[in-house]
This record gives C-alpha cells, structure tokens and sequence, in this order.
C-alpha cells in the first residue's frame, strides 16, 4: 500500500496542475507544449519515486510497471493522435524512446532480482 501511494503521488501532482492551469482533467486535448511539460511532471515523478525506492532497497513491485505501462500507453494515445493530426512529434518520440530504455532497465534489474 505505501508502494501504491509513492507511484500515485506523481500522477496526482500532474493532474492536479492539469487543473490548476488548464482546467480539465483530460491530457489527450492539451497541445503539443502543454502536454509535454504534464507529461514530463509525470515520467520525471514517476522514475523520481523509482530511484528513491532502489535508493532505499526496497523491491520494485509489479505495480510499478503497471504505472510505468500507463504512462506509457498516454504518451502512445497521443503520439497516434499527433502523426494523425499531422502535427509534430519528434520530442514525443525522444521521450518515449527515453522511457523505454529507463524501463528496460528497470525490468532487467526486476527480473534479475527474482532469479536470485
């Protein structure tokens, strides 16, 4: 449970500017600059609450993938959405392209530590 709120804090945070800035909920109808500054405040929190519990040597639970593929699926939706719509979305890629190979690490150290 104390796993559970430490990933949830960054989503919550970035929700929350959402509403404060933007005044809705929903990330898929922001513009390009907008969503990528959310966006960040989401990865940026996200792998932040990640290091501190490596840091910490706590396991990394199976809910943190869950968060991590979420997260993922959002900036997915979007780039779909972006080479739809024709706009560009190359930061999106890099972010992307970033997030995968931060969770394959993440991944390799999950799995390795289940093998011991």
């Amino acid at each position: 449970m104390k796993k559970l709120i430490i990933y949830s804090v960054p989503v919550v945070i970035g929700f929350m500017w959402l509403m404060a800035v933007h005044q809705t909920f929903n990330p898929i109808i922001l513009k390009g600059p907008d969503f990528l500054r959310f966006y960040l405040i989401l990865i940026l929190g996200f792998y932040a609450s990640l290091f501190m519990l490596n840091s910490l040597k706590e396991t990394i639970s199976g809910t943190a993938f869950y968060f991590a593929g979420f997260i993922f699926l959002l900036g997915i939706i979007k780039l779909i959405r972006g080479i739809i719509l024709g706009k560009p979305v190359g930061f999106l890629v890099m972010i992307l392209i970033a997030e995968c190979i931060v969770t394959l690490i993440f991944i390799s150290g999950y799995i390795n530590e289940k093998i011991k």
